[in-house]
């Protein structure tokens, strides 16, 4: 898919302070995570009868019991695959949403890169992906040609974060900023806002008579990061908690380490189609009951992303 669906908008923003590190303890699974298109897991216990959002839901959601999650699992802490369920910040607020609205949140693996047509095509109910919301992305409009490209979705945002750049323990090439990644070899995941970053910041390396970024992208993030533990580049760009996680567990804490500020901060968002009002606007009182019952803060101190947290859902709220 084009650069519309990339995790944040590219364009240059102030920086905001920095997440929370994640403490969390787990390995990092630097493989694929599998058939990227196979049922992955359900999340949340349903109960419609007591749940007190239930009838905010439309019809068909309500009877069927279940919300269909288009999300690309292998994105650790934020959703990732152990022990075959998927699991993370996304499943644990999911999971938290269906309490209030009495139905199951059945996450289904695919390609970051086709989320959005997987929901336009109706293949899904929603995204829950490390998605940001961004006015590209709710307009439907390319960021790279300015020309439509689809009809864009709604977003319930949920929590907010930016970008950072990962490199080898050490940081053996002294990396420290975007600037540094001029000429060099930097892997990351194909579609996303690391991409449009490093897009951006080519041009920025050509205007100064700097080479540009030899790019190499992948389907998932850990094939990125294996071809940096192996020293084929020298950084990968992805969104700040997961770098944090991945500098914080992999190889035990000796193969990664963060570098430089995090950069252009923005929100995550659920993403719904725009013919879906309806569902759109049951997440979003959702989400708000979640916060203001404490379970979304319980939620991120178990991840450790509580610098993170949002007060209230916005329904796009990116810019």
């Amino acid at each position: 898919m084009t650069a519309s669906t990339t995790r944040r908008t590219t364009a240059a923003r102030s920086r905001l302070a920095a997440v929370g590190a994640v403490a969390v303890a787990g390995a990092l699974l630097l493989t694929g995570c599998g058939d990227q298109t196979d049922k992955a897991d359900d999340s949340g216990t349903a109960d419609a009868s007591t749940a007190p959002l239930a009838d905010r839901l439309p019809a068909d959601i309500r009877e069927a019991g279940v919300i269909k999650v288009g999300s690309d699992i292998a994105y650790p802490p934020v959703e990732f695959m152990k022990d075959g369920k998927a699991v993370g910040i996304d499943p644990d607020i999911a999971a938290a949403l269906g309490k209030q609205l009495g139905v199951k949140f059945d996450f289904q693996n695919g390609k970051f890169d086709q989320l959005i047509v997987g929901l336009q095509s109706k293949r899904f109910d929603v995204i829950m992906s490390a998605m940001n919301d961004t006015e590209d992305r709710q307009s439907g409009i390319d960021p790279d040609t300015g020309k439509k490209a689809g009809n864009g979705i709604d977003f319930v945002d949920y929590f907010t974060a930016g970008t950072s750049i990962l490199v080898q323990k050490g940081n053996p090439k002294g990396i420290e900023s975007l600037d540094d990644l001029c000429g060099q070899v930097v892997a990351l995941q194909r579609g996303t806002t690391s991409e449009g970053i490093a897009n951006e910041q080519n041009k920025k390396c050509t205007e100064d008579g700097n080479e540009a970024i030899k790019l190499q992208t992948y389907d998932t993030d850990p094939e990125a990061l294996l071809r940096l533990k192996q020293g084929a580049s020298v950084a990968d760009l992805n969104d700040f908690p997961v770098a944090a996680y991945n500098a914080k567990t992999s190889g035990g804490g000796k193969d990664f380490e963060v570098v430089g500020e995090q950069i252009e901060a923005g929100p995550y968002g659920i993403g719904v189609s725009k013919e879906n009002t309806e569902l759109r606007d049951a997440l979003q009182a959702a989400m708000n009951a979640i916060i203001e019952n404490g379970e979304y803060t319980k939620i991120l101190e178990k991840w450790n992303v509580t610098d993170g947290a949002v007060t209230e859902a916005k329904i796009n709220g990116g810019s």
